[in-house]
């Protein structure tokens, strides 16, 4: 089942990372990068930056033009309610929870509200590849 998961959320094809990182060591860095290694549009969030990697990067995921509708979660699980929050004040469908920023009510809330989710298993960089470069 994670696997359909996975397919399904890689399907829709633009990605928003909430998280993203300047941080080439962190993994809000590293998933930013992944997508772009994949040439997947992807935005950033990050409050404190504009721009990561050279993507454009938005204070919260409020912000973010347009109707982001897959959202990779790189955020300490303290954030979890308020990123699933915006997400489904967003309209948001799927939410991918990386390895450490899961939160159990947070993961209920999202589904609770109808967004797929993933989470306590397979990494981004696993899944697409990541090369570290």
């Amino acid at each position: 089942m994670a696997n359909d998961k996975v397919e399904s959320f890689l399907a829709v094809g633009s990605f928003v990372v909430v998280g993203a990182s300047t941080n080439r060591d962190k993994y809000g860095n590293k998933v930013l990068r992944c997508y772009a290694q994949h040439d997947h549009p992807v935005v950033g969030v990050n409050p404190r930056a504009d721009e990561i990697e050279g993507l454009p990067c938005y204070a919260s995921l409020l912000d973010v033009p347009g109707s982001p509708r897959a959202v990779s979660i790189v955020a300490p699980p303290a954030f979890a309610q308020q990123i699933v929050s915006d997400a489904v004040a967003s309209s948001v469908r799927h939410l991918w929870f990386q390895t450490g920023s899961e939160d159990a009510a947070a993961i209920a809330a999202a589904e609770a509200h109808g967004i797929e989710v993933i989470a306590y298993g397979p990494c981004l960089l696993v899944a697409l590849g990541f090369c570290d470069v």
